[in-house]
């Protein structure tokens, strides 16, 4: 194909995909929504609490190591 072909190609197809995608998108999205299995709310809890205690435990690991690099640098640094 020639370069002009291929441009107008390229413009017809983009021509297609212009006003007319956009219904089409939402509706897509509305199908995709339907699709999604929402957890009940024991599962929800249980889910949700073990997400808040590995973060507590993550970040006190976080804050204990800290505080040692903390106090190895100053020893290194006196």
């Amino acid at each position: 194909m020639s370069d002009s072909a291929n441009n107008t190609v390229a413009t017809k197809a983009a021509g297609k995909t212009g006003n007319s995608a956009t219904p089409s998108f939402w509706t897509g999205i509305k199908a995709e929504l339907k699709k999604i299995v929402w957890p009940d709310k024991p599962t929800l809890m249980k889910q949700t609490s073990a997400v808040v205690a590995v973060s507590i435990v993550i970040g006190a690991i976080i804050a204990v190591l800290d505080r040692v690099v903390l106090y190895v640098v100053n020893l290194i640094l006196k």
